[in-house]
Order: C-alpha cells, then structure tokens, then sequence
C-alpha cells in the first residue's frame, strides 16, 4: 500500500501539502522528518513531515517527495506542538513559524539559474527586444546565471518577463540547482599510512627519512603526539597544525611526506564551540536575602509552574538564577536562559561559562547559518544536562529534557518580534514551551511588565521579592534639570545641562565611569533648510531621514533609502542647510569637545552590527579603556559595570510623549533600568534626568524608585480604557501602494468585522507612519476578552477575509496582517 506524507512548507501559505513517499523511503521517513519536495513548475523547497498516512487524494496527480535529506527528523516532542500553538495564538500560518524557527542551513532551497540554448537563432530582426538582449548577453558572459543576479545588475523591475519570453522564444534554458547552505566546519588531520601493528612499515620509514631530516621531525612528532608507540593507550588524531608546530616544519614537508607515502592527510568534522575544559569556578556565595529568595521560589515552584521574581536593579538575580541552573544541571534536566539583547550574552556567557564549562551554549542571530545549524545538532544528537542562553530564537531548538526556563528582563519589548511573521513575543512562547515539557518557568525582572505583574498579584504567578541591593547600596540618587528654565539661565551647553557636565567631569576626575542616554540613534533626527524650511523626506516612508555624519549621508531607519548631505537647499539653492536634534553619534561628538581627554565608546544599532563588536564596546568600559559610553536602549538592559557611579537621560520628553497606551510603561521601564546602571560597587550612584516635563508622572515615580506607585497608577488607566491587562490587542493591518485604494478597502472591511465583534472594533485609521517602503497601511485594533479562545478568532477573522475577497476584489492585492498583543 501506498504511504502518503503531509508536508510544511516554509512559504505564508495555509496547511500542509500532500506528497507521495517513495517505497525506498518507507522506513526512513518520519514525522519532522526533513524532505525536499518539488513545489510548482520548478522550485524545490525543505518541508517537514508532520503526518503520515494511506489515504491518496483523490482530484490531482500526487508528486512524490524526491530526497530524504536526513537518517532521522530533524526536530524533537513537542516541536510541532509549539509551532501550531503560535501559528494559532499569534494569527499566522505554520509555515511561517517553520521559516522563523529552523535555521536557514537547514532549509534546502532551489535556486533559478539561466543558461543559452546554443542552437537558438533570432528567426526575424526585432524578435529580440532590448531588454532580451542584456539578459542573453549575462547569460552568454557568465555561462550559468542566476534570475536574482540578473535583477541585482541590470536594475530590472521584473526579470521574469524577460526570462518566460526568451523562454518562449527558445533561446535560453532554465535550470534548477539545489543549494544547501550548511557547511560543517573541518579540520586538517594527519595520520600514518600502515597499521599500528606494523613495526616492519615503520622502520622502513625511518630509513628512508634518514636523509629528509625535516620530514624525520614529522614522523617523530607525529608519533609523539598521536601516542602511537604507548600500546596502552588509543591513537590520538592529530590535527595539520598542531603536527607542523611540533616539528617546527613548514606545509610542503608535510605534502612530501605524504607523497613518499609515509602520512595520510583527511578532514574531520569538528564542532564550532571549543571544549571548555574543567578548570570552573564555583557558584557564587548568595547573601542573606538573595538565599532567602532562592529558597522561596524553590516554594512556589512547588505549587506553581510560573513565578515572578520581581528584584532592584543590581540585587544580584543572576546568581540567584545561576543556583537555580545548578540544581537542574544536578537532576539532569536541560536549562533556557533567555535575554532581551545580544549585547547582555557577551556579559552573562563570561559568568556562566566560568562555572558551567562547556555544558554552556550560546544561540543567537549574529552567529552564522552554520554556527546556529552547529548548536541545533548538538542539542539533537545530545540529551545531555546543558544550559542554552540567548535571545528569543533560542525557543525554537529542540530540547530534549527541560527542566527550567529563566526569563530575565521579561519586561523587555525586544522580546516581540516585529517582522516578518510570526510576530510572537519570546517570553510568552518560552513559557508555553516550559509547559509542555513540565518544566518551570522563571521571570526576573526590576520593572515587571504590567501584566506580569497584574498576574502575579492575582496568584496567577508566584511572586518573590528583591527589595535590596546586593551589598546593600543604597538605590541612586535621582536628580531633575528642568531644561525650559536651564536654557533661559544659560545653563545648558547643547545638549548637557551644566549640572549634569559638572557631576561627569567629578565622577571622571575620581576615576569613575559615565554612561549617557539617548534613545535615538544616528548623528541628528533630521536636517533642514533655515532659508525656506525644507526637511529631506524618505522618498519611500513618510519619516524625514536621519543625518549620519561619519558617511555624511541622509538615512531612513524603516527602509534604507540614502542620499548624500547636499552643500545647497534644493528647494531655494541657497547655502541654509542646518542639523536639528540630537542621536547618540551627535551626542558622542559633542562631549568629545566638553571631555577631550576622555576615551567614549558608543553603543547602538550602528555600532554593533558585527558579531564581535557588542564584546569589544562591554570590554572596553569594563575594563576602563573607555570611561564614557553613549547608548540607545541597549545600555539600559541589565549590563553591570561596577565603576559606574552617573547616568544621564538626555532627553526623557521623547519617552513620555509617544502617542501610544504603553508609552509610559516603556518610559519607566527605560529610566528605572538605565538608573540601575548607576553606582554598583559599594557606593551609590547619582542619576540626572533632563526633561522639560519634571512634574509628568512617570518622572516622579522614577525620582522615587516607586514601581508599586506606578503600577497602581498605570493599572488605573488602563481599566479606564479598557487595555491589558483587561483585555487582548490584535493590531491589524493593510497595506497597499495606493492610499486612496487601501482606505477604502479598509474601511469596508472594518464594517464587515463590526458586524461580528461590535464594539471590539476601532479604526481603521493611519499610523503615525502612515507609508512604509512605498506601502500606505490602515490600521485597525480589535479588542478582544481575556477568555476568547484564538483559534476560533482566527477561524473567524479568516472567514471575514474570504467574504471580503469575494465581495471586494481590491482585497487580493492588499497586504493583511496580524499583530497579537504588540509592544
């Protein structure tokens, strides 16, 4: 009987496919099984195996799974289970999840490539149109060419018009070729050509390299270093390098060695995380209270799967955390340590290694396709106790025994995915995935998000508090600058109150460590002509671009589009152009000019985009090569740097002013956490906060280090309103490149969804950015009950978009999509 498989495809499409198992692969296919399937007239795509069967559909012609690229699946219990449950909860398709979750080196694709035929002629003048040509002539230059890089050269707005035609014509050839973009990493080894029991071999050897002392040294090294002559003990591999340093000799050597037959050369596959070996340290002493902690989340771990552990800035969570690790560690049970940020792994991998060893992993988006396929196999080949840390994608791998899931920062927005889909947040699937494994779950956290924390006093969540400083340091000093009354007393330089440069240059002179924050990036938000007003505008965004001085370049933070600074206005020629605002690169220059002895570093989005550049920055002040940083909302998220007594908010107005209902939870959030950066090693620090707003809320509750104040407060509002944690958002949105078209589309559509959720329904209305990469979007919240099962949302928002399309047909070519419970 025949055996039929159901496939994901890592395309936005709904369900699975049917494909037919081939009888060679019966045995070996398996559900998460990883197959690379024919999809359309000539793409290939990696699917996964989520169901098998006998049962032939009926209607069309079933193609068969052309290549089992695995001996075993790929992924582990309850994978699958997860991948359905955010395809469901976060309104998306399965097959998105599968594109976000499974590393790209895992995900076999088709590649297009086009060739000349060699036996077509042009049969009349002009059959060939212009276009044809320059395709033909890359085709004809380069042999093999792909349809990408053809649109990448010539600038093309649709190549594959160009491509069907000449493919009508008869004049090239389309090709598919099967691109794997995994390559495991290898190292050169050297072994002898004979037997270990050849004696005879080896003394021939040994005569024949009397006169090439240098390939002499070879064997002698070589056979100190593989332990070939102590017959107690097994051949060690020796790798090219280690070999050639021993004995001092140069690769060609060890080529004539190999040509006289003496050694062979091969390539093992070696793992890209060095063994760290066993030279660890112990886990930290805890203090009293940090000791009375762990004990009392070790009891509510006994009652509750969830518990919140709601410490201060700088009371010492991650050794509490570190001891909670252990204790798993000992019971054999695997460990998920998430982060917020790529920049806190750099701090905590050197804390954690220095006491785990190698049972640590490090899994996050600046490693390279093969480094993250490298841990994916590890933790699949391996069931062994280990502890993985990293950032959100780190949900996805396929643990095998967890025990414990630690979520630190969890308030943190970095959590949420923004784009593309699946648009899930990292803490609230990491909890799903402890479940599901029985595992427990840990959130830490000095600002806990609003409806953490509303759970948490409910009794939802357990609940253990941190209210000192490890050392018992005081919290910091806050102090207000008023920068409206500053600035009509002369009292600020730019961007820096006089306050605020007189407490730096104190902090510097006593060999302390600043850190200044804006959380803006860029050299200024924009620029302007003084003359006549005009603002350079992204030619694709409704945003102005911002100014980067290092490339003297104008740049949208939503795009990419980039142009260069212009000498003169385009809009009245005249020489007016002036810089207005301040980014962090702005920021770093100027007090350059007011601290010039001082080293600063800056950390943002612009200077962290290599894999290595995050250690380099944390390093630098550490170890007080730089004294001053300046940083975005990076610096705010649970770095420790002891020397670290001032803090500067620069600009909290753009915080507390953002239109949106968790604006001043984010600002609080910010600030408190960027505060706790301040006077950690047996001294309190100091904090300056610049706002022309001193009497907002927010601010006063930050003054006060007052977090239960301003959740009441915030808990207030949001009841009044009818936002979580009373009620769950669903953002949606549509996208079109023409705005008169999506406006209407969406308003129409806005009615079809009132008439089933009613009043849930608000919008639809445009963003702030109102058009994004040449897209204009609607928007259109829907305010759903606590208790509203979203699998019958979703069931039902899909039905209102097929009603839609067939009442609308605008409706096919709009963009739709889904944003649950956004940051």
């Amino acid at each position: 009987m025949s055996q039929y498989a159901e496939v994901l495809l890592p395309l936005a499409i709904q369900g699975t496919y049917t494909y037919q198992v081939p009888a060679a692969m019966t045995h070996g296919v398996a559900v998460g099984s990883r197959v690379l399937v024919p999809f359309g007239r000539r793409k290939m795509y990696t699917a996964i195996v989520v169901m098998l069967h006998d049962h032939k559909p009926q209607g069309y012609q079933v193609k068969e799974i052309a290549s089992l690229l695995d001996a075993r699946p790929i992924l582990r219990h309850p994978q699958l289970k997860l991948w359905e449950w955010i395809a469901d909860y976060y309104l998306c398709s399965m097959g998105e999840v599968y594109r976000a979750a499974v590393p790209s080196g895992l995900k076999v694709e088709s590649e297009t490539f086009v060739s000349v035929n060699p036996d077509y002629e042009e049969e009349s003048p002009g059959q060939l149109r212009d276009r044809d040509k320059v395709v033909l002539d890359m085709a004809k230059t380069r042999g093999r060419v792909q349809i990408d890089e053809i649109a990448r050269a010539t600038g093309f707005g649709n190549v594959v018009n160009q491509v069907s035609h000449l493919l009508d014509l008869g004049a090239i050839r389309v090709s598919e070729r099967v691109v794997d973009n995994y390559r495991p990493r290898t190292e050169k080894c050297v072994r002898l050509a004979i037997a270990r029991n050849d004696e005879a071999s080896l003394h021939r050897f040994f005569d024949e390299l009397k006169r090439a002392k240098k390939q002499e040294q070879l064997l002698l090294a070589y056979l100190d270093l593989s332990r070939w002559l102590q017959r107690g003990q097994e051949v060690k591999e020796v790798t090219q390098a280690a070999l050639l340093e021993r004995a001092g000799v140069t690769q060609p050597v060890l080529a004539a060695a190999a040509q006289r037959g003496v050694f062979e050369l091969y390539k093992r596959e070696i793992n890209r995380f060095a063994e760290l070996g066993n030279k660890l340290q112990s886990l930290p002493v805890l203090s009293q209270d940090q000791q009375r902690a762990y004990h009392e989340i070790h009891q509510c771990f006994k009652q509750q799967a969830i518990t919140l552990l709601h410490g201060v800035t700088s009371s010492g969570k991650t050794s509490i955390y570190m001891h909670l690790i252990a204790d798993a560690l000992r019971q054999g049970r695997q460990v998920l340590y998430l982060v917020p940020e790529i920049a806190l792994t750099t701090q905590l991998t050197h804390r954690l290694r220095a006491v785990f060893g190698d049972k640590l992993l490090i899994y996050h988006s600046k490693f390279s396709d093969n480094e993250r396929v490298d841990i994916w196999k590890r933790l699949l080949d391996k069931a062994e106790p280990c502890v993985v840390i990293g950032v959100r994608s780190s949900v996805f791998l396929p643990y095998a025994n967890l025990g414990l899931v630690i979520v630190d920062e969890e308030h943190d927005t970095s959590y949420k995915q923004q784009d593309p889909a699946p648009r899930y947040n990292g803490r609230n699937v990491a909890m799903i995935l402890a479940m599901m494994h029985g595992a427990k779950i840990l959130l830490g956290s000095a600002t806990p998000s609003i409806e953490v924390y509303h759970r948490a006093l409910e009794g939802s969540y357990g609940l253990v508090r941190l209210t000192t400083r490890y050392g018992d340091i005081k919290m910091p000093l806050v102090q207000i600058i008023d920068t409206k009354k500053a600035r009509k007393k002369h009292e600020m330089n730019g961007m820096f109150s006089l306050e605020l440069i007189k407490e730096c240059r104190r902090a510097l002179e006593a060999g302390e460590q600043v850190i200044l924050f804006q959380n803006r990036r860029g050299y200024a938000p924009m620029v302007r002509c003084k003359e006549c007003g005009w603002v350079p505008t992204c030619r694709n965004c409704d945003v102005s671009l911002t100014y980067h001085k290092l490339t003297r370049s104008l740049t949208c933070h939503y795009c990419g589009y980039t142009i260069g600074l212009p000498d003169l206005c385009p809009a009245c020629g005249l020489p007016g152009i002036e810089i207005v605002g301040y980014g962090t690169e702005r920021i770093e220059d100027d007090i350059d000019q007011v601290f010039p002895d001082e080293k600063i570093s800056r950390m943002d989005l612009d200077t962290t985009r290599n894999k290595n550049s995050y250690d380099r920055i944390i390093d630098d002040f550490s170890s007080h090569r730089t004294n001053i940083l300046v940083g975005t909302q990076m610096v705010t998220k649970g770095l420790d740097f002891d020397g670290v007594s001032i803090v500067g908010i620069l600009n909290a107005d753009t915080m507390i002013s953002f239109p949106d209902f968790r604006s001043g939870e984010r600002a609080f959030d910010m600030m408190e956490q960027v505060a706790g950066r301040s006077g950690r090693a047996h001294k309190q620090g100091k904090v300056i906060i610049q706002t022309s707003n001193p009497s907002h809320p927010v601010v006063d509750y930050v003054t006060r280090h007052d977090y239960e104040g301003f959740y009441r407060h915030e808990l207030g509002e949001r009841e009044k309103f009818g936002f979580p944690p009373y009620t769950r958002i669903i953002n949606i949105y549509l996208k079109h490149r023409d705005d008169a078209m999506v406006g209407e589309v969406a308003v129409r559509y806005s009615g079809l969804l009132r008439q089933v959720f009613g009043q849930r329904v608000l919008g639809p209305e445009a963003p702030m950015v109102a058009r994004v990469q040449n897209f204009y979007i609607r928007q259109i919240m829907l305010k759903m009950e606590l208790e509203a099962s979203m699998v019958k949302v979703k069931k039902i928002l899909r039905g209102i978009y097929e009603r839609m399309v067939s009442i609308d047909s605008r409706m096919k070519s709009t963009i739709l999509y889904y944003d649950v419970d956004p940051m």
